[in-house]
């Protein structure tokens, strides 16, 4: 059976796992709250500890309203588009060829058969972006592998909403958002890095905290300014 605990307008459902200390968390877009809690937790000694942490929560709730939000891509002349967080403009030629995209100084440059739709043209990008993906991120996850000293035995590109990574530690697998192409590159390392240690620690635990700090110090630093970037223009699920 679930639990949750009710404070004011917030629900907040309550999940036991095998940790020493809390984890409250304020979730993106819209400001779902969870609290992990250590098994034998009393239900109404976590729902003091959320009391005592509602100005912070309220707090991050605002933030995550406030965070700029990308505006809906059209792939049209000169309009605005990210690639490893430089700020370019699209060039859009229409030509009876194979679609393809590359950089022409600061300009991303679309090349589409005549009448290609909205839709084909954010295929097109959308599909240069994961090829982005796969010629960076390959080189990462060696690094960190040998840093961790753990295999990865396959990585995944996928449209996600609301995360930026996952990791399947039974197996191996790590997948990664193909919007971290828009990002910089040290964020995108911090998301492989973040996935990776959880091949040695599956949970948020004070032992996967610990293995951050001792391989990646910046990591709070790199979370904080990836969740100040504008979310994707595609809609959120709650």
């Amino acid at each position: 059976m679930s639990e949750t605990i009710q404070i004011g307008d917030l629900c907040i459902p309550v999940v036991r796992k095998a940790i020493q200390n809390v984890h409250l968390s304020v979730h993106p877009p819209h400001g779902r709250v969870t609290l992990a809690v250590p098994t034998a937790t009393r239900l109404e000694v976590a729902r003091a500890y959320a009391i005592s942490r509602l100005g912070w929560i309220r707090k991050q709730q605002g933030r995550l309203a406030a965070q700029a939000r990308e505006t809906p891509r059209q792939f049209i002349e000169r309009e605005t588009h990210f690639l490893w967080g430089r700020r370019r403009l699209l060039s859009v030629v229409y030509r009876d060829a194979k679609p393809s995209v590359t950089i022409d100084h600061k300009r991303i440059v679309l090349t589409v058969r005549p009448g290609s739709d909205h839709a084909r043209r954010a295929e097109v990008i959308h599909d240069w972006h994961r090829a982005q993906l796969h010629r960076v991120a390959p080189p990462l996850i060696k690094r960190w592998e040998a840093r961790l000293k753990v295999r990865v035995t396959s990585y995944f590109l996928q449209r996600m909403k609301t995360r930026w990574g996952s990791c399947n530690p039974g197996a191996g697998h790590i997948r990664l958002n193909t919007e971290l192409a828009k990002k910089p590159k040290d964020l995108l390392e911090y998301v492989i890095v973040h996935e990776i240690a959880h091949l040695l620690e599956p949970t948020h635990s004070d032992r996967f905290v610990a293995i951050l700090d001792e391989h990646y110090p910046s990591w709070r630093e790199a979370r904080a300014e990836l969740n100040e970037l504008p979310l994707s223009a595609e809609p959120w699920p709650d």
